[in-house]
């Protein structure tokens, strides 16, 4: 039989005391709403809650909230079409002070034999007890559905924005790359999450011109390995994500956290990629005119939404949009968000090829002036290195973590007998 108190803590999953504003103001006596998002109205306060969180953060990149609203999307996003995910978001006094979304992707449980869910898209005022109705509201979701872990953060899986930032916190975040407040951590690991993997995203800003070092050593490793490195054909574009998606399934099978994409969440991916990209930034190796490698480099779009503060439209009118197009064509860095090779074609210099192929394009017909490549796993050491190598710094860490649900369960049944 449980405890009193844990049938009290349970009871804070719908109802907790916390905080009404940003600065964690303690207010005891006001509690906490945790409501599951069903409603247009509830949904657009689960797009803009994290405005007053980031209030006075000149790092922070507002988050355009139609795109926010369509990755929510069960009718336009892919991940429902095998997986499924539901967002929460907190009340407190008639104000939004937190939200969370909660997701179950049997294909990676599949692929790992495991039996996790996933949170993400985590925001939440600096109280601890909001944090933890949020959470426990995600615990409960997840267990409802038999799984015995939760880790996070991930939207969905990793395909998609995950991590939280742990290091970095200085410069702001990369297009597709989370941003959030130093005390998140805490928040989390207060509740018992505990790190499960680190990932680096790295800096290049090219100032010992690396492209003309390793120029004619690139032209060496190209016609000893018969390595051809080209941009992809956005008149063939079907063929084209083809080839990219043989490789990318086949270079990161073995990878931690790696599920692969299903080939409508590749098309949507290559589809939202090409209305930003560069065709010259999206490139493929072959040998023998088979893929072995592909990467992918994207203007920051970031830059350019930072201004609008999440709206495309101001009463109506296409303020913001017409902003956009403008500030797009003023880009000047840049994020490489894929570099994948297949497993046998490694250690034969064609990351190298492509990294450079990549500085080469973007500094000197472009004019980037940076570029962020990530991000790489902590342990995978080879691409690590090999971006060292090339003049990359490490420069961002974003942490995923872990725990298991039901041994919490399990472990309180044991002590109450």
């Amino acid at each position: 039989m449980r405890s009193l108190s844990q049938q009290l803590l349970r009871q804070f999953t719908r109802s907790a005391v916390g905080s009404s504003a940003a600065n964690s103001a303690t207010r005891s006596s006001v509690p906490i709403e945790i409501r599951e998002v069903k409603s247009r109205h509830d949904l657009d306060r689960f797009a803009k809650m994290p405005w007053p969180i980031y209030e006075g953060d000149s790092q922070w990149i507002p988050p355009l909230l139609i795109e926010v609203k369509e990755f929510l999307n069960r009718k336009k996003h892919p991940f429902y079409l095998h997986g499924d995910a539901t967002t929460f978001l907190a009340l407190q006094g008639g104000k939004a002070v937190g939200r969370i979304l909660v997701s179950d992707d049997p294909n990676y449980n599949q692929l790992h034999g495991t039996n996790v869910g996933c949170f993400g898209m985590f925001e939440c005022i600096e109280n601890q007890n909001v944090a933890d109705a949020l959470l426990n509201a995600a615990k409960e979701w997840l267990t409802a559905r038999g799984r015995d872990s939760i880790m996070g953060p991930i939207d969905y899986s990793t395909n998609y924005p995950c991590g939280l930032l742990v290091d970095g916190f200085d410069t702001p975040p990369m297009v597709l790359m989370n941003h959030n407040r130093p005390y998140y951590g805490g928040l989390l690991e207060a509740w018992g999450l505990s790190k499960v993997k680190d990932l680096y995203s790295w800096w290049f800003v090219d100032p010992k011109d690396m492209v003309e070092k390793w120029h004619r050593r690139a032209e060496r490793l190209a016609k000893r390995g018969g390595i051809v490195i080209r941009p992809v054909d956005p008149n063939n574009f079907d063929e084209e994500v083809g080839r990219c998606v043989s490789v990318y399934n086949g270079a990161r099978d073995a990878n931690w956290g790696f599920v692969q994409l299903t080939e409508s969440e590749f098309l949507y991916m290559a589809k939202q990629i090409a209305r930003i990209g560069v065709p010259e930034l999206t490139l493929l190796a072959e040998v023998d005119g088979k893929p072995v490698g592909f990467s992918i480099t994207v203007p920051n779009i970031n830059e350019a939404i930072r201004p609008l503060n999440g709206r495309l439209t101001t009463f109506g009118i296409p303020i913001g949009l017409a902003r956009l197009v403008r500030r797009v064509k003023r880009i000047k860095t840049a994020r490489m968000l894929v570099l994948d090779l297949l497993h046998d074609y490694r250690r034969r210099g064609i990351s190298e090829l492509l990294i450079l192929h990549t500085l080469n394009y973007g500094k000197n017909t472009i004019g980037y002036t940076g570029a962020e490549l990530g991000w790489t796993l902590e342990d995978n050491y080879l691409i690590n290195r090999t971006v060292e190598a090339v003049g990359a710094k490490h420069y961002k860490t974003y942490r995923i973590y872990e725990k298991r649900l039901v041994e919490d369960d399990q472990g309180s049944m044991n002590n109450d007998q």
